[in-house]
């Protein structure tokens, strides 16, 4: 992690016993913004690279990757992007049984350290097991270049785990799920590294960048951890799945996923005015209207939350909410007028 990294990824795929071929899988902006100095820095220290180039996380695309993959039969394969360009990456990686190296150009969400893939076409919603990075490349100079709003969004990811460890802990006691307080616990360090640190992301900064992109990393290494995506995702992820189903137009997971930490965290009897408040001071959103999403797909989302995943208990219970406290609990927390 640093700046100009990009530049020594063919010295450290080296150092981690690489030595022939690579396989980068990146978008089309990431291409221009990354992944082109990735291949002419690997092609440098002799590696054989192929690429491809993703438009969507889409089951299209893993097919595509897919096939790629097994043409060019790669010693390891390289995500260099934002999170469809990782997310298949880590996803295609993982059935051929290969090394997976995440180079990501943005601080969005926590995939770019976790074992988990969102792909768009497969018969679930929410995230497939894959695998975790065998090594995370992170430049802080390319991505601080990537708009702020999505370092935003990460910061939102990162505060979902006050809920999320909450609704862990509920599982535990309510259906004698595993619990991991090593695991939980440094979900909860990265959402209070980020909170400690607002003002400094704000200012995106160096040093808040690299802050925010730690504690992604961390989240991922949580996930790895426990087994399971529990430490990082609760009822707060129900609701950004919920809402991506039924709003025209979602916003971004980190943005969705924060607005309902409020939410939730306020079911849980905790400091939703804190993190309101936190989320606000990052700059990240807090309302429906900032989210530019209409209030009745809010309220829809939230009735609808707790089928999302039947087989992860959280605040939610087993039958979720009605309209009437949905809307309370969205007006109670001015998400929506």
């Amino acid at each position: 992690m640093g700046s100009q990294v990009i530049d020594q990824i063919g010295n450290s795929c080296k150092r981690l016993g690489f030595r022939r071929s690579a396989f980068v899988i990146t978008g089309p902006v990431a291409y221009e913004v990354a992944a082109k100095n990735v291949m002419k820095a690997l092609a440098e220290e002799g590696f054989h690279v192929k690429h491809l180039i993703v438009h969507e996380p889409s089951t299209e695309y893993v097919s595509k990757a897919e096939k790629a993959i097994q043409e060019v039969k790669p010693e390891f394969v390289l995500g260099v992007g934002g999170g469809k360009d990782i997310d298949i990456a880590k996803l295609t990686s993982s059935t051929n049984a290969l090394p997976f190296v995440s180079v990501p150009t943005a601080a969005s969400h926590d995939g770019i350290a976790s074992p988990y893939a969102s792909i768009r076409g497969f018969d679930k919603p929410y995230s497939s097991k894959a695998q975790a990075p065998l090594a995370i490349i992170a430049d802080i100079g390319i991505i601080a270049k990537s708009p702020y709003r999505l370092l935003a969004s990460g910061c939102g990811d990162i505060i979902s785990k006050y809920t999320a460890v909450r609704d862990w802990k509920l599982a535990h006691k309510m259906k004698n799920e595993y619990y991991g307080d090593y695991a939980a616990n440094l979900a909860l360090m990265s959402a209070r590294l980020v909170i400690r640190n607002a003002s400094t992301i704000r200012n995106h900064s160096e040093e808040g960048i690299r802050t925010v992109v730690e504690a992604l990393v961390s989240c991922g290494v949580a996930m790895s951890i426990a087994g399971s995506s529990r430490p990082c995702s609760g009822a707060e992820h129900l609701f950004h799945h919920a809402l991506n189903m039924v709003a025209p137009k979602p916003a971004l997971h980190g943005e969705q996923c924060g607005v309902g930490t409020v939410m939730f965290a306020h079911l849980h009897g905790a400091n939703w005015k804190l993190i309101k408040s936190m989320l606000q001071k990052i700059g990240a959103p807090t309302t429906a209207n900032e989210l530019k999403i209409e209030p009745k797909y809010i309220v829809e989302a939230l009735t609808i939350a707790h089928k999302i995943r039947p087989d992860r208990y959280t605040i939610l219970g087993e039958t979720g909410l009605t309209r009437e406290a949905a809307e309370r609990l969205a007006k109670v927390t001015e998400v929506i007028d």
